[in-house]
């Protein structure tokens, strides 16, 4: 294959895949917007992106199967219509329940880009250049739900929600177009007769992975197991996925190959996966909402903070690529991801009610970097023992590992803020009285504020002026808990990195040696 036609090609693939990406965060900037605009409550606007994350976390997984069942090129070329469809049929929604049906249409053809464009990407380079097939696909899966938020605050910004979806119809036309011209089979293929269709496995993974992902995204909002459904579909994602697993290591033709974790680099790097998985989510996730809430930023120049340590990651990610190939042993350069990850998630733990934008660059920074260093040694650990029929089924179960973690991340640090500032709130409360000096000539000076400002009677500016101490202190124990839930996500890093010492291996003399991009 030419060096253009490669580059033709992996340009196509990884568009796919970033578009998809985009979409798992885009939304979250316009759920108010939705919810004003379609009539309906916030908790309700907030299911457009649960089916979303639902039809991804059960399509990924079976990837592999439908591609050889129904022929790669195939499949991923009707996966872009289904999605490029799908976000036509979002933008034009008139009610939120048709919203969140075509978002879960739109969920089923996207979850399949992924797997698939990084096996077609990894295919297209011979073994030795595989780290450079790493740091490209690495580009996407980094940038995508990281552009999301700021993509979304400038489409809201100019235009209305819809077009948080209708942007996708030129990017789809041109992708579907460069896939049809580009994309061929692979040389090697499974005779598709010989492909049974595992319907109960599917069952079984759409029983246990569709409930476990609405407990996750609907838990805190639902106190959790106090509210029956939630109970109850804890109960079926827990029997549900126990019997997928005891399903699919039995039957012969099963849906999603488990067998393939045997290979030790494989179920090493799907744990370290699920740990970046959370530190990616929850970090786009509270770095906004954070910096809004909290902090008051606009919503453009929200999304524009991420944008810095976005450039330098996709910097990152090329000479990471370079430094596996040049024979820097994958676990040190992991190492040094997660500490970077955690140096970021320290320095996001520091900051307090008079942060200015500035502030935000240094950790961001450290954070794009850290992932970065995550990103392609990962996914180039996941595949380095997998023969190369099995690539595609470990690449599928690393990135569905990668999206549930994203979301255990997300359900982890909810119900964590919500707890932090409870304590943090009443100790808080604790301290202020109505003798303390301090909380008298801050009810004084509010009272006058509100005299002067709104010309009120006494009795009415002294109630306004409990009012703004209120506030202030909920303002302060949201940036505590917020402080918290980031210092968290850190430590899961630092927890995770003992894992690496599984695949550090050994010389007959006791001497490490490099893991290898092209072991398989």
């Amino acid at each position: 294959m030419s060096p253009l036609r490669i580059f033709l090609l992996c340009s196509t693939v990884i568009a796919a895949a970033v578009m998809e990406l985009i979409d798992t965060s885009i939304v979250n900037v316009a759920l108010s917007h939705m919810s004003g605009n379609l009539g309906a409550t916030l908790a309700d606007t907030s299911w457009v992106i649960t089916s979303y994350a639902i039809a991804n976390i059960i399509i990924i997984p079976i990837t592999s199967f439908l591609a050889a069942r129904l022929g790669r090129r195939r499949y991923f070329i009707g996966s872009i219509i289904l999605f490029t469809l799908a976000s036509v049929m979002c933008g034009t929604a008139g009610n939120i329940w048709t919203l969140v049906a075509f978002r879960f249409v739109q969920g089923l053809g996207g979850g399949a880009l992924l797997s698939t464009s990084q096996t077609i990407v990894f295919e297209a380079f011979p073994p030795a250049k595989r780290g450079v097939a790493s740091a490209l696909f690495g580009i996407g899966v980094f940038t995508g739900p990281t552009i999301g938020p700021t993509l979304g605050g400038y489409i809201l910004d100019v235009s209305t929600w819809h077009w948080i979806f209708l942007v996708n119809v030129p990017i789809g036309i041109i992708v579907t177009i460069g896939a049809v011209l580009l994309v061929r089979e692979p040389a090697v293929q499974v005779a598709r007769n010989t492909l049974r269709m595992d319907w109960v496995g599917l069952f079984f993974l759409v029983v246990g992975v569709g409930a476990l992902q609405v407990v996750l995204e609907r838990g805190q909002e639902e106190d959790w197991f106090q509210t029956a459904y939630i109970m109850q579909l804890s109960v079926a994602a827990a029997v549900g996925i126990i019997a997928f697993i005891w399903w699919e290591l039995t039957t012969e033709f099963p849906i999603v190959n488990l067998r393939v974790l045997k290979s030790r680099s494989l179920a090493v790097a799907a744990l370290l996966t699920f740990v970046t998985g959370m530190g990616l989510f929850t970090s786009v996730y509270l770095t906004p909402v954070f910096a809004q809430r909290l902090l008051h930023f606009p919503v453009l120049d929200t999304g524009l903070l991420l944008l810095p340590g976005a450039v330098l990651a996709i910097f990152c990610l090329i000479l990471t690529a370079r430094a596996l190939q040049s024979g820097v042993p994958i676990p040190a350069v992991v190492t040094l991801g997660f500490l970077l990850f955690f140096a970021f998630s320290w320095r996001m733990a520091l900051l307090n009610g008079t942060a200015g934008k500035g502030d935000f660059y240094l950790p961001l920074i450290l954070r794009g970097a850290g992932l970065a260093l995550l990103t392609v040694p990962l996914t180039a650990l996941a595949v380095s023992g997998l023969p190369l029929k099995d690539i595609a089924q470990g690449a599928a179960l690393n990135n569905m590992m990668r999206q549930l973690g994203g979301s255990f991340g997300i359900a982890i640090v909810n119900t964590f803020l919500a707890t932090q500032f409870a304590v943090h709130r009443q100790a808080l409360v604790t301290h202020l009285t109505a003798t303390d000096l301090g909380v008298a000539e801050r009810l004084a000076a509010g009272a006058q504020l509100v005299t002067v400002r709104l010309g009120q009677p006494m009795f009415e500016a002294q109630r306004r002026a409990y009012q703004l101490l209120d506030a202030t202190v909920n303002q302060q124990a949201g940036i505590m808990s917020y402080n918290d839930a980031f210092l968290l996500v850190g430590c899961f890093f630092l927890a995770a990195m003992p894992l690496l010492l599984l695949v550090v291996k050994r010389q007959p003399g006791g001497a490490p040696v490099k893991v290898s991009l092209s072991d398989h």
